[in-house]
């Protein structure tokens, strides 16, 4: 009967060290694919860097952009901002009502916008509509996201007079240019993948819409309609400027007659109404991420 050495069972059970993973060797070809991919030719980079400096030095030089003025006028700017300390909420109620209303013309003002840009994406979206009506729908929102929302507001306001009415039509008409654009852009970004595959399956091209192209877009149209709401909030403050509602007017009528206190009060309120409205969107927009 034989026997085993001690040594030589415990050179047996010794476990070896694990072997080093070998890295993924990639082949040749496809290597240099990939590096022809992602090389920037150094001639065109410095080129590209040369003329973008030249355009950022003649652009701080033409819009007049001087630091040491700045520092000059810190000492105004102080002594404004120390104007408006303390706030004065005497007219509170007053206040309240006013961005209860901005904040009403903002939740319409979105609404609306956001309908009648879905409908005007659709044909500006070049993977869905054809080229005679993609082109004009195209042009037609460069011509409207051209001209300031304050235009569109005394336009509406010399139609239908002052107060929210003018403010609301002034938002919804000038939201088709922003978001009408944006909307278009997140639908050309859907993958190309599903939708041929209902094509080849004789799909409509109603169909292709509703169950190609916006639910792989729907993410994308939600977070761009909360941020079209949020722009709408500050932009029904500043449309009440030009008496289109809001407290935009309000607003004006403190600076003018330097009620620094009720014009702290004011900012102060806005301020408040933003920073929920952001919290409230940021929650929603983790949500459906």
């Amino acid at each position: 009967m034989s026997t085993t050495s001690p040594e030589r069972a415990g050179a047996r059970h010794t476990p070896q060290p694990p072997r080093a993973k070998q890295a993924p060797v990639l082949d040749p070809t496809e290597r240099a694919r990939l590096e022809q991919a992602f090389r920037v030719p150094r001639a065109r980079f410095m080129l590209g860097a040369v003329v973008a400096a030249l355009v950022l030095v003649w652009s701080f030089v033409g819009a007049q952009f001087n630091f040491a003025k700045l520092g000059e006028g810190t000492v105004n700017m102080g002594a404004f901002l120390m104007r408006l300390f303390p706030p004065s909420f005497d007219k509170f109620d007053r206040i309240f009502a006013l961005l209860i209303e901005t904040l009403q013309m903002a939740i319409v003002g979105t609404f609306l916008g956001a309908l009648l840009s879905l409908i005007v994406a659709f044909g500006a979206s070049s993977n869905i509509a054809p080229k005679w009506l993609y082109y004009p729908t195209r042009w037609v929102m460069n011509i409207i996201r051209s001209v300031p929302d304050l235009v569109f507001a005394l336009m509406f306001v010399s139609a239908v007079g002052l107060g929210p009415f003018a403010g609301i039509l002034a938002m919804t008409l000038g939201s088709i240019g922003s978001i009408g654009k944006v909307y278009a852009e997140a639908m050309e970004a859907v993958d190309r993948g599903p939708l041929t595959a209902m094509e080849a399956v004789g799909a409509s091209k109603r169909q292709l819409i509703q169950y190609g192209v916006v639910p792989q877009a729907s993410p994308l149209l939600v977070s761009y309609t909360l941020l079209l709401f949020e722009g709408n909030v500050r932009g029904a403050t500043i449309l009440g400027l030009v008496g289109a509602g809001g407290i935009g007017l309000e607003l004006t009528t403190a600076m003018k007659t330097y009620d620094y206190g009720h014009l702290s009060a004011i900012i102060i309120c806005i301020i408040i109404l933003v920073t929920l409205i952001d919290q409230g969107s940021a929650l929603i927009r983790k949500r459906i991420s």
